[in-house]
């Protein structure tokens, strides 16, 4: 949510629906709000930490993300995911791409404004 993409957000709930996967964790990332469980909301505090400031997450925020069962791996697979996410995040909003038919139901709207 981040980005902000009206193409990928809505793409992705209905990814996720069709996965079956929680929907308190889908509706917690649409809304911004606290995800399900502590080790969920240090993955995604972690994941912002390093979209915010660029790859440079303080100390603490590392040692967060370790305390909570994560290791240096998983550092690397947020990097991963982002790096994908901002390929095509940047590409829709430049695109400016139509949701497809079968993502519409779940069309988002931001609520907040990133400066």
């Amino acid at each position: 949510m981040e980005h902000e993409c009206h193409y990928c957000v809505p793409a992705h709930t209905a990814i996720a629906n069709m996965m079956k996967v929680d929907p308190a964790i889908t509706e917690a990332l649409r809304n911004r709000t606290a995800m399900p469980t502590k080790k969920l909301q240090a993955l995604h505090e972690m994941t912002l930490s390093i979209v915010r400031n660029r790859g440079n997450a303080s100390e603490a925020d590392i040692q967060s993300f370790y305390d909570a069962g994560y290791d240096s791996q998983n550092l690397l697979d947020i990097i991963l995911g982002l790096s994908q996410k901002i390929i095509s995040n940047y590409t829709n909003h430049l695109a400016e791409t139509p949701l497809d038919e079968g993502f519409k139901k779940f069309a988002w709207e931001s609520k907040t404004t990133n400066a």
